[in-house]
């Protein structure tokens, strides 16, 4: 596995927030690397394992994640104050131009930031989101955000995600399973295992209709002309449709799409096509 240092940085509010922070070329701008809801710095150890030591590498625990400090209130769990956040950490670490790698959720919260000032970025992957997202997988992240879950090792933790989300990732075997299992849950303090997360991230979700107005998040999108770019989307993904991509590269030239097949919402980002498109861009980045 990759090294990488701790590092912390205080949100507005004065939270304790987390990041792994993995060595990488001075002469190359870092990759900032944002998950998605329910998930944690660990969520990139593939690419991280993969990339690290040519580029830097920060990987976030948003707030109410992994090595993060949970929000007194819920309603902070919110995409404008997980921007707010990032933008702190990005002040505090001095970055000029930067890359992000946003997965879902974090590739929301990297439109926004781009949305604040494209030109520091260098670069952009978007992770199976964009700026229009599909009922249907928006209903289905409703449907099991913030139940918690507790078992008693880790066998039963991979048993049960590969049941609970079998369909995501069809062609997974039991040993890929355990390490998601590692990647999303850790230790509690009564020696069972379960989620990462602070269950009341959930609260501002659910607190909202699923027919309330959506915010319109193509302005955001479209600042990244000219950016390079790349957008992953799982073959099976119910949150982000063909056609939305397809719009997607017709409004920014500068995306490139790889498509994961067999599977959904969202690839991992170490699968070969996964990767070799980040490559793509990586090249697309450095030149």
């Amino acid at each position: 596995m990759a090294a990488w240092s701790e590092g912390y940085w205080e949100s507005a509010d004065g939270l304790r927030l987390h990041y792994r922070d993995y060595g990488g070329r001075d002469d190359r701008p870092p990759i900032l690397c944002l998950p998605g809801l329910t998930r944690n710095a660990r969520d990139f150890e593939g690419v991280t394992e993969r990339l690290a030591g040519d580029w830097r590498l920060i990987a976030v625990d948003l707030r109410g994640r992994g090595g993060s400090a949970r929000a007194a209130d819920p309603a902070s769990y919110a995409p404008l104050v997980y921007v707010d956040d990032v933008e702190r950490l990005i002040a505090a670490l001095g970055l000029g131009r930067f890359v992000m790698f946003g997965t879902s959720l974090g590739g929301l919260i990297a439109m926004l930031l781009a949305w604040r000032d494209a030109r520091r970025v260098a670069g952009i992957l978007l992770n199976d989101v964009g700026p229009e997202l599909n009922p249907a997988g928006l209903e289905r992240i409703r449907s099991y955000v913030g139940r918690p879950v507790q078992w008693s090792g880790w066998d039963q933790a991979g048993l049960w995600l590969a049941g609970a989300h079998g369909e995501v990732y069809p062609d997974w075997p039991a040993e890929r399973w355990a390490l998601q299992a590692r990647r999303l849950f850790r230790e509690q303090p009564d020696g069972s295992i379960g989620f990462d997360y602070d269950m009341r991230i959930a609260e501002p979700i659910l607190a909202t209709p699923a027919d309330a107005p959506v915010f319109d998040l193509w302005p955001a999108f479209l600042s990244l002309r000219g950016v390079p770019a790349l957008l992953v989307r799982g073959g099976l993904s119910d949150l982000l449709s063909p056609e939305v991509a397809a719009r997607m590269a017709e409004e920014v030239e500068s995306l490139e799409i790889a498509t994961v097949p067999r599977v959904g919402h969202a690839p991992t980002l170490e699968e070969p096509e996964a990767a070799a498109a980040i490559d793509r861009l990586l090249r697309r980045v450095a030149a």
